[in-house]
């Protein structure tokens, strides 16, 4: 299986969270969002230059910082 970040995903494209990059309140925020570690995740879109990555996780959809996104590994299904 193929491991991206978050970033390098296409737009509709789905996978499993790997691993999650960065310290514990890096984990804690995209904790709070229902993004954690064995998780599907969708990535539903992304604005140009470097903006907001939009994901869902079960019913619940996210825009998220593209750094943040940069740290979040996903395994392509």
């Amino acid at each position: 299986m193929k491991e991206l970040d978050l970033t390098e995903m296409k737009n509709s494209k789905s996978g499993t969270i790997v691993k999650i990059l960065g310290g514990r309140g890096m984990r804690t925020r995209v904790g709070a969002l229902g993004i954690r570690v064995g998780c599907k995740i969708e990535k539903v879109s992304e604005h140009i230059m470097r903006g907001p990555v939009v994901v869902k996780v079960g019913a619940t959809r996210a825009a998220i910082g593209y750094g943040m996104a940069k740290k979040i590994i996903v395994s392509l299904e």
